[in-house]
């Protein structure tokens, strides 16, 4: 009865996705780690990602996907000229909280570029392009280390944060971990180890699991997450647990051995990854938005090369109820 009802469930998925239009890919140019918040009241987006100087916050809003291309960036927040918060300005996600927006994001210092830790922003405003956005300070977590890529859910009437941490005890550059939260801007524990860079296409380069994204589906939570160096090896995997599972036991979750998704030559797509979901305007379709580049070999370095762009894809779904990221669809 289930494969029927999952069955059911995909063709209606992609009944609903034969009538999804998107903008043509890429939809932005040079913003990496792009998140798109859709208002569930308005239907509106307003997107953020990494600008290529790593200097500041922006926000782009709009009623539909195509004017993103053309709305206009808004800066929200500047670099600071030193101490904290003061260089590499990374991977920011916008979320609206008990009326409340909040950026989270991840800066170091301009002594220091890769102490790299994770920060809050919060605004009352009605809109996050307007008033004041207030410092919340640092997220802080369990450990004094390497962090970044936090993003935030909510299930079960339980708020989690999940991000990406270095654990110096170990030899890899980034795990990720989960924490319930008391409150949009502190963690309380205990936290658990959700996936360490252990196999071999996590490994390429650097030992990296990072820039985790969640989506709650037919029962289950879902999250994606993208490993190795940043250059053409960086790829998607997916962990999962049920639905009705203690998130915060490390056995509830299971990890796909290979990669979810990854380069693909004939597409022009090199190196995708740090992804979010959104719904479509339709309200029902899933869409994965992405970064990619759309040639193999780096300009300069992996923090020099600005070429990371943001696309779009729908995402659809197996006979299981299981997020499909093929076949490939011309992205």
């Amino acid at each position: 009865m289930r494969l029927t009802i999952f069955t059911l469930s995909v063709l209606l998925s992609l009944q609903a996705t034969a009538a999804v239009t998107l903008p043509q890919n890429p939809l932005l140019l040079q913003r990496a780690d792009p998140y798109l918040y859709r208002d569930a009241t308005t239907g509106c987006y307003h997107f953020t990602a990494t600008v290529p100087d790593f200097s500041a916050l922006e926000i782009r809003s709009s009623c539909t996907l195509a004017g993103l291309k053309t709305a206009k960036a808004v800066q929200v927040w500047q670099k600071k000229a030193s101490g904290p918060m003061s260089a590499n300005i990374w991977a920011p996600e916008l979320h609206r909280i008990n009326g409340r927006w909040y950026l989270y994001f991840a800066a170091s210092r301009v002594d220091a570029p890769f102490h790299i830790r994770m920060y809050v922003l919060s605004n009352p405003a009605s809109e996050p392009t307007l008033g004041q956005w207030r410092e919340e300070g640092e997220l802080t977590t369990h450990l004094d280390s390497f962090a970044l890529d936090a993003t935030t859910f909510e299930h079960n009437g339980q708020r989690y944060l999940l991000w990406a941490q270095q654990d110096k005890a170990r030899s890899y550059n980034s795990a990720l971990w989960l924490a319930a939260m008391d409150g949009p801007t502190r963690i309380k524990g205990p936290v658990v180890k959700l996936s360490e860079p252990t196999l071999a296409w996590e490994i390429q380069g650097y030992k990296v699991n990072e820039g985790p994204a969640v989506l709650i589906k037919h029962g289950r939570i879902f999250v994606t997450y993208s490993a190795s160096a940043t250059d053409h090896r960086y790829a998607m995997g997916m962990l999962w647990a049920d639905a009705g599972a203690d998130l915060l036991n490390p056995s509830s979750w299971q990890k796909k051995p290979e990669p979810v998704f990854a380069s693909n030559e004939s597409l022009q797509r090199f190196g995708p990854g740090h992804n979010s979901f959104v719904l479509a305007e339709d309200g029902k379709t899933e869409l994965m938005i992405y970064h990619s580049r759309d040639y193999r070999d780096l300009q300069g370095t992996a923090l020099t090369d600005p070429n990371r762009h943001t696309r779009l894809r729908v995402l659809q779904w197996d006979a299981e109820g299981f997020p499909l990221f093929a076949p490939e669809q011309g992205d």
